[in-house]
């Protein structure tokens, strides 16, 4: 099960990614990007934008955002 992850663990895994962006693996680089909890505040936003359906459908890491918004989002 996910669960909140520290600074530290998200710069790391974006440090991996952008890594991988540099080498031009895109779909790496959006798999491991996944990985990392998404702001609940950036969440709001997609489901304003895109709709709800897509953010949970998306592959993204909602932890965080279903933790303060409820499952969902």
């Amino acid at each position: 099960m996910p669960q909140t992850m520290t600074l530290d663990e998200k710069l790391a895994i974006s440090c991996k990614a952008a890594e991988l962006s540099k080498s031009e693996d895109e779909e790496g680089y959006m798999l491991l990007m996944k990985t990392v909890t998404m702001p609940p505040y950036l969440a709001k936003v997609m489901k304003e934008k895109v709709s709800v359906d897509y953010l949970t459908n998306s592959g993204w890491n909602l932890f965080e955002a279903e933790a303060e918004f409820g499952e969902g989002c």
